[in-house]
């Protein structure tokens, strides 16, 4: 069994993915997970229902869930059926899934409650040698309890024990250190897996091969020919009785501070040895070290309002929101600008971009080039841009310029296009928490995050978050929308990017 495991864990997603033999195993992973809130119904279970769905998981997997509620597995069925996606014909096979489920109330703080889910874990079979996965989708309130009575308690003797831990890590620097602190009190750094879903996203983990894996951008990926990268998070929707888990965290703690920054590290980071977890978050480790903490100046707030003009919950502002805290300051929309201080980079801004309610849903990393030098073309050309799209509908394409068709000697701007639908028309692209939690079976953890990279990701936002906490510094309004505030577009352009408003990506799957 030990040979199993190490043989699996040395496996790159693609070979665990295609291994046509790892259904049959009789490799026992008991996947544990702590309930708390919609990420278990919404996330979680239909996660591990797909990967078992699709021969994944080896079949003498058990599923063990553990919370405060009294719940039973038909209960879990039932609040997560919507998000299953079953068809008529996976009827059997899901029935099969949860007949592997089983479910134990208890108190979070009491130990005789996790003694009594080991008791109920050895009981299954295989039991006692099954490796252990514990999924602690919680908030971060009840961790030390849970995380101290799972050690004590809970821990396998003879397979392998791994922590699931989710975001948020920490509300700033101090509180993220006591919790690693605590967590490293009670486990091993290899065995915690900090998890940011948008790691397992299919373009954000394209962007290591794009950079690595092609001469064509590794000379011009530097100072000498970028102007400047923007990361962009945009939703068109705003927090929809949601208020109050945002209005504790706000824009930068709940999409700046990790997900755009994780997106940053790819982006900047030098060539790593290999792609062994451990080179790789070095590598980031070092881009995060080069940049200083963000200062004020270099930030713009927003927060939104209704558009008397518009339907539906765009009437709405975040302050019409009833679990809003009545006169909140809380920024629902934040533009800052990051700089790395290294060779590579020294002089180019990264220009983080994420809000609520506005005009798009987007997510993407878009680098401008500067201008070309000796235009012979009479300042028709524009800038060069490498653009990455996360979400939605999958692309990369490069904004270039080329002659107009026809009898014209002009330029014109167009693109070169990859777009995954138009290229890759039978391919499903797995959920990011499909992708992750297989790394987590095979005991990768390059896309989780280390301990001194969450250090460092801290020390760069905290002073400027409590700079906020205590100054509360009044947003300024944009309509819901919108494309946010417009001294955002203007901090962009003082920084050196240029909007042109001449181009628009057409995306080809739907010509």
């Amino acid at each position: 069994m030990a040979a199993l495991q190490a043989s699996f864990s040395c496996l790159s997603q693609s070979e665990y993915i295609q291994s046509q033999t790892f259904s049959n195993l009789h490799l026992l992973l008991l996947i544990l997970i702590v309930i708390g809130g919609d990420l278990a119904k919404k996330k979680i279970y239909p996660t591990l229902w797909w990967l078992y769905r699709d021969g994944l998981l080896p079949e003498q997997t058990y599923f063990v869930g553990f919370a405060r509620s009294d719940l039973t597995v038909d209960d879990i069925r039932t609040s997560s059926m919507p998000y299953l996606k079953v068809t008529d014909k996976e009827a059997e096979r899901l029935s099969a899934f949860f007949s592997r489920n089983s479910y134990i109330s208890g108190k979070y703080a009491d130990e005789s409650s996790f003694s009594k889910l080991n008791t109920h874990i050895l009981s299954l079979p295989g039991g006692p040698e099954a490796n252990r996965l514990f999924y602690l989708a919680l908030p971060p309130t009840v961790y030390h309890d849970v995380t101290k009575n799972i050690k004590h308690c809970c821990m396998s003797t003879k397979g392998w024990n791994r922590v699931i831990v989710e975001k948020p890590f920490g509300h700033d620097l101090q509180s993220s250190e006591e919790l690693s602190t605590h967590l490293s009190s009670l486990f091993t750094e290899e065995q915690i897996y900090r998890i940011d879903h948008y790691l397992g996203k299919e373009m954000v983990q394209n962007l290591m091969v794009l950079r690595f894996g092609n001469r064509i951008f590794g000379p011009i990926w530097n100072r000498d020919s970028l102007a400047c990268v923007v990361l962009t998070f945009k939703e068109p929707f705003g927090t929809q009785g949601r208020g109050g888990y945002f209005d504790d965290f706000g824009i930068i703690r709940d999409v700046m501070q990790n997900h755009l920054l994780q997106m940053l590290c790819l982006v900047a980071m030098e060539k790593p040895a290999s792609t062994s977890s451990d080179d790789v978050r070095d590598e980031k480790v070092k881009v995060l070290k080069c940049i200083a903490p963000v200062s004020i100046s270099d930030v713009v707030l927003g927060q939104y309002v209704g558009d008397p003009e518009g339907e539906g919950d765009a009437k709405l502002g975040y302050l019409d929101d009833p679990t809003v805290p009545k006169g909140s300051t809380q920024a629902t929309f934040t533009t800052a600008v990051l700089y790395v201080h290294n060779e590579r980079w020294d002089g180019v801004p990264f220009i983080l971009r994420c809000g609520k309610a506005l005009n798009e849903r987007k997510a993407e990393v878009r680098l401008q080039f500067t201008d070309v030098p000796g235009d012979i073309f009479g300042n028709q050309c524009r800038r060069n841009e490498l653009v990455v799209r996360v979400q939605p509908n999958e692309a990369v394409y490069a904004k270039m310029m080329s002659k107009k068709p026809g009898v014209y000697f002009s330029p014109e701007e167009t693109e070169l296009d990859l777009t995954y639908k138009s290229r890759y028309k039978d391919v499903k692209l797995p959920d990011a928490y499909e992708r992750l939690i297989l790394d987590v079976f095979c005991g990768s953890q390059m896309h989780f995050v280390r301990s001194d990279e969450l250090k460092e990701a801290w020390r760069i936002f905290t002073p400027l978050l409590h700079h906020i906490d205590r100054e509360k510094p009044k947003p300024l309004p944009y309509k819901y929308g919108s494309r946010g505030p417009t001294e955002a577009d203007e901090l962009a352009k003082r920084v050196g990017f240029r909007y042109e408003g001449t181009y628009k990506w057409v995306n080809p799957h739907r010509l």
